[in-house]
């Protein structure tokens, strides 16, 4: 059983005057532990990365970055063709910004947590999550990399000792081979549903596929996406059922160190 876990959730994904999702950052970081900022390329800006800095401050919750592929139109869930350094510097530049923020308000940066497309890329291609592990092992050894269990990023950062955090989605479907499955348009789901989900997951660690077949799943952190209809209400059930079962909810530098 798994009695501490990590709840992140992406924030400042809007840009400018538009905004994204149906519930404000201010009232998504009262519920969670980590927060993932978006970083300019698929959503997010100076104010925006500036703001949820500030916010993480505010509310002691785990400041990380959500690096994407160059798409705003497409909200980074379009997979762009480009070479896997090109992409660990896009990767880079995006940490870069943030930290810069975090340290305007006194925030060490936690964790990074690349973004749609980009994550689901990584976790296919070998190359690409080495590059990626082994950029950050020389610029930043301490930063967490929040991944699937079920990935080629997992596998290369335990090879090479990074650490890394594993996520179990609440909002997505899993398919038999463990991965998640990707979509662009979340639509509306029962929050009372998705709790139960991430207490059996953290209870008996395992959860139903798409296909009805029940498989294990290992991990330290819960991820609700802020685009997902109704994420409010369903970070409030999740953190709700976790609670009255004695788990304890922390951000991601917490759950490491504490090991469970």
């Amino acid at each position: 059983m798994r009695e501490i876990v990590d709840l992140n959730c992406d924030m400042g994904e809007g840009f400018g005057h538009w905004s994204y999702g149906d519930a404000p950052d201010e009232a998504l970081i009262e519920v969670i532990s980590s927060a993932n900022v978006a970083a300019g390329f698929h959503a997010g800006d100076p104010n925006s990365m500036n703001r949820v800095a500030a916010l993480a401050k505010a509310h002691g919750v785990g400041l990380g970055v959500h690096p994407a592929y160059k798409d705003l139109q497409g909200f980074g869930r379009r997979r762009i063709d480009a070479a896997a350094d090109e992409l660990v510097n896009d990767i880079l530049y995006q940490i870069g910004a943030l930290r810069e923020f975090g340290r305007r308000h006194g925030v060490t940066l936690q964790h990074v947590k690349p973004h749609g497309a980009l994550y689901m890329e990584a976790a296919r291609n070998e190359e690409l999550s080495r590059h990626l592990v082994e950029t950050l092992r020389q610029t930043s050894p301490d930063l967490i990399l929040f991944c699937m269990g079920a990935s080629k990023t997992y596998e290369v950062a335990t090879r090479l000792s990074h650490p890394v955090v594993r996520e179990f989605y609440s909002d997505r479907d899993y398919g038999d081979d463990g991965m998640i499955v990707f979509t662009r348009k979340p639509a509306a789901m029962d929050p009372e549903a998705l709790a139960r989900k991430c207490l059996r997951a953290c209870q008996e660690g395992t959860v139903e596929t798409a296909s009805g077949k029940s498989i294990e799943v290992a991990f330290e952190s819960i991820c609700v996406h802020s685009d997902t209809p109704g994420a409010l209400d369903i970070l409030h059930a999740i953190r709700t059922a976790l609670k009255d079962n004695g788990i304890t909810i922390a951000p991601a530098r917490d759950v490491l160190a504490r090991g469970n």
